[in-house]
């Protein structure tokens, strides 16, 4: 059920109407600020507000004639009144925190609506683990609207799964009360090449009249483009480049520009309407991907809209397109997204809108947060032990597990190396001459080059396939651990050391997932992630200090690239190119095909 405070607007329609004529009074009313119109992009001086059912009833120049004896009065105190911002693109799981402490994390940052993708925990619980997200999200005081996951596996033939996601699935999923659509589509090669089950998932959404998320990571605004944009997508974040942008909204998709913890791509799409004047309505802000430690430190989506406002857009254009315009494209445009009648009344105080402080935070019509801290409770699920119990390694690694073989006879070789891009998805194909021991491939920390590790987890198969990575700057002897490996969630690890590679493998299965840092043999920080080896369950400040220990064991290690943790869990991402792992092998993203770790020659 969806939290109580909240009332459907046939529910409440009479109640709104009432007060807004003035025969009933209001539960509240603000007054003495300022209201952001959206629909309009224009400043309200002195309008007053007045909220009954969690929705809002009147907002104009006087609310005098809904107040009553026992109406509670907001004084603004010439504040500005903005909506409450919508992220439009985003996985709760990037933050390591279950969707009650994701809420309560990003809430006090004005955080008021959220479109999730539950991809990560589909791909190793299945449909069961989407339900468990979409029935905690509903529980929460502000709106978390579920996207069904559309891949998983994200590329069919390139990796194994712990589930994978059927039309069926799909077609049931819709019925459910808090989804909102299908999640971003990322085999943009399965829709260009007309897939039956990549299509079937799409018409299953559109006939039930929802969004079709787009994942469309390649550079490529050919015939492919329009074949994908064909295919049905309404909206497409993976956009790198002004073109990227203007390609999308010229095809009638939304251009759904990011910041996130290590994606920033607002500042090099955000020119297609400050500098080439293309109409706001077709562009949306989102963050895609945040970890605790962002949320905790630097915030959510009011980061996000004075990073824009950072890059040259106008205040009130940036705030249309954290709200109206996303609440118009999941359909939503008469329920949030604007301070209106009839809406949701999910509204945020601040004196500037530049630098936009969020003073106080009223959600569904009650104070959630004020002063950057919550005032309400957010309610958790009790997640099943089947959601705990799932690293499934199937024997102890030891070091020999982690070597990587020469062709017979081999005494070096030129191996393909996955290449790091700081502050981006995608990586770089390189390669680097290796020497041989023994037969055993070499890292070559000169040049920057470690060992990578793909280890199965769901099925306990005990397999290890091996590659290389560069980009990290790890010196000495250490490895890094994750059982966060988008999107298929095996178990990432990097390392220089065989031997701190094992131990950093065997400690998570001990934990049952989360990640580790290894230095000489000894464990420099953990975080523990039971849930699905995903998600804790602790507050998103704890988490996020263990996740900041993380950071300065990877500094330590010799890792200075800003976010690296985000880098090292979409290695094995192999719908973003060039070159990623999986646990079939070494995938060439441009040909999307497994390829060979050694070169010829």
């Amino acid at each position: 059920m969806e939290h109580s405070s909240l009332k459907t607007w046939p529910e409440s329609a009479a109640q709104l109407v009432t007060v807004a004529a003035g025969r009933k009074a209001a539960d509240l009313v603000i007054r003495g600020g300022k209201v952001v119109n959206v629909h309009t992009r224009e400043v309200l001086e002195g309008w007053q507000v007045a909220i009954t059912s969690g929705r809002f009833a009147y907002v104009g120049p006087d609310a005098g004639h809904c107040i009553g004896p026992d109406t509670e009065i907001i004084e603004a105190g010439g504040q500005y009144l903005i909506p409450g911002l919508c992220d439009a693109h985003m996985h709760i799981e990037s933050g390591m925190l279950t969707p009650a402490e994701f809420a309560r994390a990003v809430t006090p940052h004005g955080t008021t609506s959220m479109f999730v993708d539950p991809h990560e925990i589909a791909n190793v619980l299945g449909l069961e683990g989407v339900r468990l997200m979409h029935d905690e999200a509903l529980m929460q005081p502000v709106s978390i609207f579920t996207q069904m996951p559309a891949c998983a596996p994200s590329a069919p033939g390139l990796e194994t799964t712990g589930f994978e996601i059927s039309p069926e699935d799909v077609a049931e999923a819709m019925t459910w009360p808090g989804i909102i659509g299908l999640g971003e589509m990322m085999n943009f090669p399965g829709v260009i090449n007309s897939d039956p089950k990549m299509l079937a998932e799409i018409a299953a959404t559109q006939n039930a009249g929802k969004t079709v998320g787009g994942h469309y990571a390649s550079p490529d605004l050919g015939p492919n483009f329009h074949a994908y944009v064909a295919g049905g997508p309404a909206d497409d974040h993976e956009g790198t480049c002004e073109a990227d942008a203007i390609a999308r909204v010229r095809q009638g998709m939304k251009s759904m520009m990011r910041l996130g913890s290590a994606w920033y791509d607002v500042e090099c799409q955000i020119t297609a309407v400050t500098e080439k004047g293309l109409d706001p309505r077709g562009f949306i802000l989102c963050t895609d991907d945040c970890h605790s430690g962002t949320l905790v430190h630097d915030g959510h989506m009011n980061r996000v809209v004075r990073h824009a406002i950072d890059c040259g857009c106008d205040p009130l254009v940036a705030l249309q397109m954290a709200t109206i315009n996303t609440a118009g494209h999941f359909g939503l445009e008469r329920e949030l997204g604007s301070i209106a009648p009839g809406r949701r009344a999910d509204v945020i105080l601040t004196n500037d809108l530049t630098t936009l402080p969020i003073n106080r935070v009223i959600a569904r019509g009650v104070t959630v947060a004020q002063g950057g801290k919550t005032t309400v409770e957010f309610p958790h699920l009790n997640w099943p032990d089947k959601a705990r119990h799932t690293v499934h390694l199937g024997k102890k690694l030891s070091a020999s597990d982690f070597e990587i073989h020469a062709p017979e006879g081999a005494n070096s070789v030129t191996a393909k190396v996955i290449g790091v891009i700081e502050n981006q998805a995608p990586t770089k194909a390189l390669t680097a001459d290796l020497a041989v021991i023994d037969s055993v491939v070499q890292g070559d920390e000169a040049a920057d080059v470690c060992q990578i590790a793909l280890v199965e987890r769901h099925r306990a198969t005990g397999d290890v396939v091996g590659g290389f990575v560069s980009g990290f700057g790890y010196k000495g002897q250490m490895a890094m651990a994750s059982t966060v490996a988008h999107d298929s969630h095996h178990m990432i690890v990097v390392g220089t050391s065989r031997e701190d590679m094992a131990l950093a493998a065997n400690r998570l299965g001990e934990v049952g997932g989360g990640v580790t840092v290894w230095q000489d043999g000894c464990e420099l920080a953990l975080v523990e992630l039971p849930i699905a080896g995903l998600m804790s369950e602790d507050h998103a400040e704890l988490v996020a200090s263990k996740a900041q220990e993380m950071v300065e064991a990877m500094e330590a290690c010799g890792c200075m690239l800003n976010n690296a943790y985000m880098q090292h869990s979409l290695l094995a991402l192999v719908v973003i190119p060039v070159l990623r792992i999986s646990d079939l092998g070494l995938v060439d993203v441009t040909k999307f095909e497994i390829t060979e770790l050694f070169k010829e020659g």
